[in-house]
Order: structure tokens, then sequence, then C-alpha cells
């Protein structure tokens, strides 16, 4: 890990996140929704997540609730998604030129910093809670999507 990569760690108070990366909570509503499925969850939450040249937010999915991906600083991010079995990943980058991106609840996404670092945040409403998150690599090999990026995994 770089000595810069680190600086940004600690002045922005950031954890390792299970899918790869660096993160803090931000923001959590005290509203409370309730989803189409019954589910009762935040109205909205906030996070700022940070990439370093090395590191991979790999193939996850957020089942209950979009995702508002922010550019904020560093280099453009690479957001990778695959819609369902049949659609192959697309690649979007995510910077001055594209800040903000939606992805849709239950779309598979990946990540990578096209540099020596990448700073976003990610809101995701109804706010977002482990029990929606679900890892790629945690699925059995014959039930994971077709046609997605194994080096992403």
């Amino acid at each position: 890990m770089t000595d810069n990569l680190t600086t940004l760690i600690a002045t922005w108070n950031l954890s390792p996140h299970p899918e790869g990366g660096w993160c803090r909570e931000v923001q959590r509503s005290g509203i409370s929704v309730r989803r189409p499925d019954g589910e009762q969850r935040s109205a909205i939450t906030t996070v700022l997540f940070l990439l370093g040249p090395e590191d991979l937010s790999r193939w996850h999915c957020v089942h209950g609730g979009d995702e508002i991906w922010t550019f904020i600083s560093g280099a453009p991010l690479s957001l990778f998604l695959h819609g369902d079995q049949d659609t192959i990943s697309r690649e979007i980058t995510v910077g001055l030129n594209n800040p903000v991106v939606v992805v849709e609840a239950g779309v598979w996404m990946a990540a990578r910093s096209q540099g020596s670092h990448s700073l976003v945040s990610c809101c995701v409403g109804p706010g977002f809670s482990f029990e929606d998150f679900e890892m790629l690599q945690d699925r059995p090999i014959a039930s994971r999507p077709k046609g997605i990026r194994e080096d992403l995994l």
C-alpha cells in the first residue's frame, strides 16, 4: 500500500470493506421505509468508498436497493455491471465526464480504479443492509451469471 493511500484511509477514517477497497458510512437516514417485499430499511444510506491502485471491488450485488455512485476525486473508476444471466458485462467509467452512475437493485457489479486511487460516494435507497448484500464468489459456480469477467471475482 502506498503512503498516499495510507494517508487517505487515515484522513477519511476508512475501514476495509468485504467486497474490497475502503469504506465509511457517513449517513443513515432516520426515516424508515417499507420496500415492496415488506422489509423495513432506512430511507437512504451514504458511504465514502476508496479504491487504491491494487484494490478491487469484487463482484457483488445489493438486492434490495438502487445505488448512486458519485465521483469525488482521484482517477476515474471503472464500474463493471452485469444485469442478468443473459447479459454480458459492460464497463462504465465514473469520473469527471460522467460523475454519477445509477446501479439498479439486483445488478451484479465490480469496480477498479484506473489510477492511483478513486474516491466515490455511494448512496443506497432504500438504505443499505448487509442482509441484502451478496458476494458472487459465495455462490456455487453453476449458479453464477454467464459472461462475467472472472478476473473480477
